[in-house]
């Protein structure tokens, strides 16, 4: 990823903030000269090794994860908020026009060599912590006891865990940190303006990297 010292985010507490409110990931591996995908929600064990431990469970029938044994490496990338910059929101193109529109986001690229698990016990551990996250928030949270055991070990039948030990951990927010405080501030007002969620959130995060 390409990553101007201005627009990284170090902080693992960020990192991994991001992870647990944006825990979708595209993950990819190269193995005998093949690029493999998925799209998978993964949860994060914040002190499981020193930068924590991606979880997460994928189709057996996903040729994927027999590839993993081949694979050196593997990254998974999680997108945060992100949004289109008008040019318009920049008081210096109103004094010189000399500017262009860009877009604004903030993303986490992890990197690890993910491992296979097929033990019942660790799947059905791992189905129950990431059904609560995931659940938390529902006025009558679901569990996966609620279904009946036999139903459920059927279906684990047709999965697969992963755990992915991070080894390195990059954070990029680009939130205008190259421009002037005065463009920051326009693009901050300009979102705040929007009053949408997602639109609040990365005015706030533009306002965090003001520069002084």
């Amino acid at each position: 990823m390409y990553l101007p010292h201005y627009f990284e985010e170090n902080r693992l507490s960020e990192l991994h903030g991001l992870i647990q409110t944006h825990p979708l990931a595209t993950i990819a591996i190269v193995a005998d000269g093949e690029v493999f995908t998925a799209h998978l929600p993964m949860l994060i064990t914040r002190d499981d090794g020193e930068f924590g431990t991606l979880h997460a469970h994928m189709p057996r029938s996903d040729l994927m994860w027999q590839q993993f044994v081949h694979a050196s490496d593997a990254v998974a990338i999680f997108q945060g908020e992100q949004t289109y910059v008008s040019p318009n929101w920049y008081p210096s193109k109103q004094a010189t026009g000399k500017q262009v529109p860009t877009w604004n986001y903030a993303v986490v690229h992890v990197h690890g060599k993910p491992r296979a698990i097929e033990d019942a016990d660790w799947l059905f551990a791992h189905l129950n912590e990431m059904t609560d996250a995931q659940e938390a928030g529902q006025r009558l949270p679901w569990r996966v006891t609620d279904a009946p055991r036999n139903f459920i070990d059927k279906l684990m039948g047709a999965i697969v865990g992963i755990e992915m030990p991070i080894k390195r951990i990059k954070g990029k927010w680009k939130m205008n940190q190259d421009e002037t405080r005065e463009d920051q501030l326009g693009v901050a007002t300009n979102l705040r303006a929007k009053k949408d969620e997602t639109s609040l959130i990365l005015a706030e995060m533009v306002e965090q990297r003001i520069t002084t």
